[in-house]
């Protein structure tokens, strides 16, 4: 192929871009061969080799690619490293998909002409439907080879450590399709994996999670504030020197001064996480770090500006110890009451404090303690320990006694603690698991009334499942427009402000004065209305993703009693506005009695003139809060929509096939024969299996 000296770079160059063309082709070749195995809804090739045939071919085609590589070394030419990450170029294809998708929705296709009333909403559901898949997916994807399940289950057999149930676990959720359960079962082996004890504070906006943390490390490392925060978890960890670790989506992790803390977290400089922060970490030398504990600053589940709840319930596995901060200043909420279930059923020991304790007389602080204590009990039948709590002078004593009796042990036994913890959070996976199994095998087992219903039934569930999840689609668009209405309101409010002032003074006859407190009152009222129309359309969809879950289920012959409960809970109390502080001057003008048209228009000056520039900046902080919560509420209402709906989907896309169901009900019984609690077991762990904190 060359002389004795050899080919130049150019021609190795040809040669090399000719045999991965050529090698590129065999691919190809094999393709076509394993088409007829190929799933694909739209197959190209037509027709099939027998077997036989296809190992001749695939023979021919390894002795081709032996003689590339033979050829290639005859003349020194290295083959190249694989160019693109395998993960990567799959997320890029399914990203593609998702584009190609996207542009199927009926606003989209009016290019195309008008799409029908009717059909839009089942359009835009079965849009949605495959793009929530393809989300899924692509964020299983987004979790290295050191993210596997099953791969690191294997490592940490290789240490010594014994995880004999959360193996077969990875198994059955596996074998089960039990995709769901991946990110928990992933959270649960980084914290075996992990050497911390995490302790996450939650809390409503202004609850003082925030001044308690400082308090705790000794420095102001969390901004304090009274504007919500974005729905980034902040870890708080020892490190030598002071910094901020910020990780971006798509980007290497940036390190900052920790007095930059307040860029990426606050609603003001990151309204709505538009920077897309996925991870903050802070590292700071305090004493109370030192032995591995770390402290999280979540926004809370009930957060106002929560505009990814989702992140700080995918947080919940990897937290030890749940603080509930309660204000002393307002009652115990639906809010503070969701918190403490879903650290319940997350299998996470809580307590619970009474914040800013200083607000109650000294023998007011025993019965607000008592009363919490029992709305707790009445409400979740749970026993928690409360704590009243304050950083005000002359009450820190009370933080401190919290912090000496109940904390601090837990810095010392934290090794012991943490296993104890996941010894909870291995047994509350394997009791979702096996509810999720045998509820599947409750329907397998009582076909009988699906049975009676014929396909079109099916068909028309299916479609109702489809055309409701359509709906999503609508109200992106309605609270995109509130929004952006309320965020440009400055100038209408300031008109309706002006007349509502001339009114008063003409009615009263008098000239009262004009305070920002009663400017501030006028506005809550006012915006209050204007966005009142958003929580009835939230209400509405979540009436009508219930109604449809209950009919579906009707259809099925099965109960779904607590998914109208679920779904009516998610939509929980506004956001209001909050004008602050400032000051105001406004007099009356002395035509208030001769012409009402010129009064109003010179007090809209004044109004403009002393207020116009905090009141526009507060309407447009209060629109992305608003857009943070809206998106916060239709995030939960898909994710609570679709952990019944999918199932449901599964149900009748089997009943409409008329796929026998025995096969999988025996898989199922040994799933759970494999993970169900032997008797007189541990009541955490199955087999006993000891689960070793590493050290």
């Amino acid at each position: 192929m060359a002389n004795s000296a050899g080919l130049n770079d150019p021609q190795k160059h040809h040669l090399l871009a000719s045999c991965q063309y050529a090698d590129k082709l065999l691919l190809e070749v094999e393709a076509i061969l394993h088409a007829a195995h190929s799933k694909s809804v739209f197959p190209k090739y037509a027709g099939t080799l027998a077997p036989a045939q296809v190992r001749v071919v695939e023979d021919y085609v390894a002795r081709i690619r032996a003689q590339i590589v033979r050829a290639l070394q005859s003349q020194d030419i290295a083959i190249p490293e694989p160019p693109f990450p395998t993960v990567r170029s799959l997320r890029v294809t399914l990203t593609f998909a998702g584009i190609a998708l996207e542009e199927c929705t009926a606003e989209k296709m009016r290019g195309y002409g008008e799409v029908p009333a009717e059909v839009a909403p089942e359009l835009n559901g079965l849009v949605n439907e495959i793009k929530a898949i393809l989300d899924q997916l692509s964020g299983y994807l987004g979790q290295n080879l050191e993210q596997d399940p099953g791969e690191r289950l294997r490592r940490l057999q290789q240490t010594g450590d014994e995880v004999q149930l959360l193996k077969k676990l990875e198994q059955v959720i596996s074998q089960q399709g039990l995709v769901d359960y991946r990110d928990r079962l992933s959270a649960i082996l980084d914290r075996v994996e992990s050497t911390s004890f995490e302790i996450a504070l939650f809390g409503r906006v202004s609850s003082g999670k925030s001044s308690l943390l400082n308090h705790i490390v000794g420095f102001d490392v969390l901004p304090v504030g009274v504007n919500p925060i974005t729905a980034v978890p902040t870890r708080i960890v020892f490190g030598r020197e002071p910094r901020l670790l910020v990780h971006i989506a798509g980007q290497q992790p940036q390190t900052f001064g920790v007095e930059r803390v307040p860029e990426f977290v606050t609603e003001r400089r990151n309204p709505s996480n538009r920077r897309r922060v996925e991870r903050l970490v802070v590292e700071f030398p305090s004493d109370r770090l030192k032995d591995g504990v770390v402290l999280v600053d979540t926004p809370g589940l009930g957060s106002l500006a929560s505009a990814g709840a989702a992140e700080t319930l995918a947080y919940l596995p990897r937290c030890d110890l749940g603080v509930v901060l309660i204000d002393a200043g307002s009652t115990l909420t639906s809010e503070d009451l969701s918190t403490l279930e879903s650290l319940n059923r997350a299998a996470i020991e809580t307590t619970v404090l009474l914040s800013k304790a200083d607000l109650l007389a000294c023998e007011d602080i025993g019965h607000a303690t008592e009363y919490i204590s029992q709305q707790i009990r009445t409400n979740l039948r749970l026993n928690l320990p409360i704590h009243p709590v304050s950083i005000k002078p002359g009450f820190t004593q009370l933080l401190d006694k919290w912090f000496a009796d109940e904390l601090a042990p837990l810095y010392q036994r934290h090794c012991e603690l943490t296993q104890q913890s996941l010894r909870r959070k291995i047994g509350g996976l394997r009791d979702s698991v096996v509810a999720t199994l045998r509820g599947r095998l409750d329907r397998n087992a009582r076909p009988a009334s699906a049975a009676k219903r014929s396909d079109p039934e099916f068909s028309e569930a299916e479609s109702r499942l489809r055309r409701v999840t359509g709906r999503f689609e609508d109200i992106r668009d309605q609270w995109y427009r509130d929004t952006l209405e309320i965020r440009e309101y400055t100038p209408r409010f300031l008109h309706e402000a002006a007349a509502h002032i001339i009114d008063t003074w003409r009615s009263q006859n008098s000239a009262l004065p004009v305070t920002w407190g009663s400017l501030s009152e006028l506005a809550t009222t006012m915006v209050a209305e204007k966005a009142k129309p958003l929580r009835t359309l939230f209400e509405d969809l979540a009436r009508e993703l219930s109604e449809t879950i209950r009919a579906v289920a009707e259809v099925l012959g099965e109960e779904s009693g607590a998914a109208s409960e679920e779904l009516a809970s998610v939509v929980k109390e506004m956001p209001r506005i909050d004008l602050g502080s400032g000051e105001l001057t406004v007099r009356r003008p002395w035509m208030t009695n001769l012409s009402v048209r010129l009064a109003r228009r010179e007090v809209e000056n004044q109004l403009c003139a002393s207020a116009g520039d905090q009141l526009r900046e507060s309407f447009g902080i209060f629109a992305s809060v608003l857009d943070a919560w809206s998106r916060r509420v239709s995030t939960e209402l898909q994710l609570w929509f679709n952990s019944y709906a999918d199932s449901h989907r599964s149900q009748l896309a089997r009943l409409s096939g008329g796929a026998s169901t025995a096969e999988d009900a025996s898989a199922i019984r040994a799933a759970l024969e494999e993970i169900e609690q032997p008797a007189g077991g541990d009541p955490a762990c199955a087999d006993n299996t000891a689960i070793e904190v590493r050290k």
